[in-house]
């Protein structure tokens, strides 16, 4: 949302937000004159600030809004974990809860369905004088795995893509990955389990596109979609069973967890060459992308690049690589997430990876510098990582000594320390007095 890196200004953690004085794309283009709906979780900013410097509505459903759509409102599965195993059991920290039962009702009108809802509801009575920002940050798919039907049953669980499975040996692997491993306790699932898991949460993935094309339809009916712009994305991914873990990490970048959607539909007079790009592209390329398309000048300098180019088919290049931050150096307390208190002992959900990042080497600081063909993670205090993605895309055998790759490791080693120096700071545009 800044199209800044991590690094740029400590965003490593759960509990540092944007700051008063970093930009924020929300509020560029509220300052811009859009009228920004926000309708959705708040990883973004402050929220003891308030939210009024960056979207014109920050929509919570009332009573009211339930009453209209008829639905009735659930609670939160972090907060109602009676789908939970007992302690000591193997589905203690699996998050797996399976289907969600909708009694009377027609859905499982949980946090994710409210808000899109809401949105359906201001793309009907959105206002007709002011250019609009639809901000929709749902939180399906993440663990708990649960779904309701339809999308439950709809999974084919015949035609689920291989899971990576753990290796024999994590020698070479972040220690992180180990200890996580150990912690869940998930060695004794079969296939058929780790299978109904993984289809249950193709199935919250078969719900985000339902929710997805009721926004389509809805902007539709309006006459908007033609001149809209639509970005559909996801912040991270997930293990869902891949190397016999569920959830995610931190400062692990496996393509599970950093390889994730990016599509675009640009207004109808946009030149676009529609197709499925193998570009490389990152998220920080989002903000540029709309920059380059309101033609709005943001006032500060970023690093993305805008997709433009790519979507109108001028190109099929983007990026030569593409990076992914994570972790703290140790001593730093203020990264370790000691907010999340009740994943600090073994009953909170995330224990088995929160506890781990109390620690050093596993909470250790990591850089990723990812091309096509290859995967560097610097690891500050541990070993770091070399894989071959073209001959193994699961990332099994670390290379990092291998000598036939010293000279593929030298160049993405070159190619990090470029990327830092060329990311490590943003200038202000306006100067001082002397």
């Amino acid at each position: 949302m800044t199209g800044w890196y991590p690094h740029v200004r400590g965003h490593r953690t759960m509990f540092h937000m944007l700051r008063s004085d970093e930009p924020c794309l929300l509020k560029v283009l509220k300052d811009h004159g859009y009228f920004v709906w926000w309708g959705g979780k708040n990883d973004l900013v402050p929220a003891q600030h308030g939210f009024e410097k960056y979207c014109d509505v920050r929509f919570r459903p009332t009573p009211a809004d339930y009453d209209r759509w008829g639905h009735t409102p659930r609670r939160d599965l972090h907060s109602e974990t009676t789908w939970r195993g007992q302690p000591g059991a193997d589905n203690y920290y699996s998050f797996f809860a399976g289907k969600l039962e909708t009694g009377q009702d027609t859905i499982h009108c949980d946090h994710d369905w409210a808000r899109v809802l809401g949105a359906l509801d201001f793309i009907k009575n959105a206002p007709p004088d002011r250019p609009l920002c639809i901000y929709l940050p749902l939180a399906y798919p993440h663990p708990p795995y649960a779904v309701e039907e339809p999308w439950f049953s709809r999974i084919d669980r015949r035609k689920l893509p291989a899971r990576i499975p753990a290796p024999k040996s994590w020698d070479g692997k972040p220690v992180l990955l180990k200890g996580i491993y150990e912690r869940q306790q998930l060695q004794t699932w079969s296939e058929e389990r780790w299978t109904e898991l993984r289809a249950t949460y193709y199935g919250m993935c078969s719900r985000v596109d339902h929710q997805f094309g009721l926004v389509l339809d809805a902007l539709k009916s309006a006459g908007l979609y033609d001149e809209t712009a639509v970005f559909f994305f996801s912040d991270h991914g997930d293990f869902t069973g891949d190397y016999g873990l569920v959830e995610k990490t931190q400062n692990t970048f496996e393509d599970c967890l950093t390889h994730v959607p990016f599509l675009i539909k640009p207004p109808q007079l946009v030149p676009v060459r529609p197709r499925i790009s193998e570009a490389l592209v990152e998220l920080v390329d989002f903000p540029a992308t709309v920059y380059g398309l309101t033609g709005i000048d943001p006032g500060y300098d970023h690093f993305g690049r805008s997709l433009l180019p790519l979507v109108a088919g001028e190109t099929d290049e983007h990026r030569d690589a593409v990076f992914a931050e994570g972790g703290r150096r140790d001593g730093e307390t203020q990264a370790m997430e000691l907010e999340s208190t009740g994943n600090q002992t073994p009953t909170g959900l995330y224990w088995p990876r929160v506890e781990l990042q109390r620690r050093i080497p596993e909470h250790t600081k990591a850089t990723m510098c990812r091309t096509q063909r290859f995967k560097y993670v610097r690891r500050l205090y541990e070993t770091d990582e070399l894989y071959d993605l073209q001959n193994d895309p699961h990332e099994t055998h670390n290379l990092i000594a291998s000598p036939a790759h010293a000279a593929t490791l030298r160049q993405l080693q070159d190619r990090l320390l470029t990327f830092y120096q060329e990311t490590c700071d943003v200038v202000p545009r306006d100067t001082d007095r002397r």
